[in-house]
């Protein structure tokens, strides 16, 4: 079944590479939707595909890059919307 999540991470996520490995994690398991560094230090993703492959990813953000300290996962369940094409990295 197709959802859509929200997904906010929080510790040692900016200057890390998060977003890149992220993209990659996220194309990787057929995922579309998008990365973003906010301005509370918070990388936050939005993301639609498959349930299970939204879980995996929710579960790799507990990792996210080599350089990163995750130390809180949240998300949320959205309305889905099938919007999107690919992922892809805000700036």
């Amino acid at each position: 079944m197709k959802k859509r999540v929200n997904i906010i991470v929080s510790g040692k996520v900016q200057g890390v590479w998060y977003r890149a490995y992220t993209k990659d994690k996220a194309t990787e398991l057929g995922l579309k939707g998008w990365v973003r560094n906010n301005l509370d230090g918070t990388v936050e993703i939005e993301v639609e595909g498959e349930e299970d492959k939204i879980i995996e990813l929710i579960n790799w953000c507990w990792k996210g890059s080599p350089a990163s300290k995750v130390t809180d996962v949240k998300f949320k369940e959205k309305e889905y919307k099938g919007e999107f094409s690919d992922f892809i990295i805000l700036y």
